[in-house]
């Protein structure tokens, strides 16, 4: 499983091996676009990647790519983490319901959201509630065997303790399971957040009329490689962004968990 989000002094300290890596990439991607190996149009410079970029952004198609990508993986996101998590603190907490809920979700985890595309276009149709559906459905499932796990790691005698001193139910959540448990929960929402791209590509090219991956697609179809690069740098940059934030917001809210 991915490491829990560090504490807030190790995070800068991992800004220049990181950048020195992105300039490696990039020196490498140059040299090996300018070698000839690769056939004239098929591995565009990191120079005419940004120039294909940049031109989609002024011309406006990024934009609207970009916002209905966001809208439709945050949604998905949002339900699937919502449900996963309950669920995940759910069968973590009750034993008897861990026995009824594991085995389904264990069935359903090797289930890719991408081969559900068939079937969820069949019964919802080629609108945006099946690619929302598609998205959840994958989030769900990470989140929940992160929860879970989290949630059945607490240990029982904090919880006795808990109720021997007349604590409530809601109380022993918010005061003993929650704390406990929230760095599980914040690395189940990391994980379910690259979750949710992965599961919204499948959804775009399962049919749609917008978003980044159906402008790969696209550009696919036009062997455009300038801009397919350009689609995949925006959505490793995206992914990248949205961890920052996941993980930034650990750094205040869960400082006591270590990586």
């Amino acid at each position: 499983m991915p490491a829990t989000p560090s504490p807030p002094g190790r995070a800068p300290g991992r800004l220049g091996p990181a950048l020195g890596a992105a300039g490696a990439v990039l020196a490498l991607w140059y040299l090996l676009a300018r070698s000839g190996a690769v056939a004239p149009g098929l591995l565009p410079t990191p120079g005419q990647t940004a120039a294909a970029l940049a031109d989609s952004a002024r011309s406006g198609i990024l934009a609207a790519d970009l916002g209905a990508s966001l809208v439709r993986a945050g949604q998905g996101f949002a339900l699937g983490a919502l449900v996963g998590s309950a669920l995940g603190f759910a069968t973590g907490y009750l034993p008897g319901l861990s026995a009824a809920v594991t085995p389904v979700v264990s069935f359903l985890r090797p289930v890719p959201a991408i081969a559900l595309v068939p079937l969820a276009t069949a019964w919802f149709g080629i609108g945006e509630t099946a690619k929302r559906l598609l998205i959840a459905y994958a989030v769900l499932l990470a989140v929940w065997l992160y929860v879970h796990d989290g949630v059945s790691r607490v240990p029982v005698s904090h919880l006795r303790a808990a109720r021997a001193l007349g604590a409530p139910l809601h109380r022993r959540f918010t005061e003993v399971l929650l704390p406990a448990a929230a760095p599980a929960l914040l690395a189940a929402l990391r994980y379910g957040a690259s979750v949710a791209l992965l599961a919204l590509v499948a959804a775009e090219l399962g049919g749609a009329d917008s978003g980044l991956a159906y402008r790969l697609q696209v550009d696919g179809q036009f062997l455009r490689v300038d801009r397919m690069f350009a689609g995949l740098l925006v959505l490793g940059l995206l992914g990248v962004a949205v961890d920052l934030v996941l993980a930034a917001i650990g750094r205040r809210f869960v400082h006591w968990s270590t990586s």
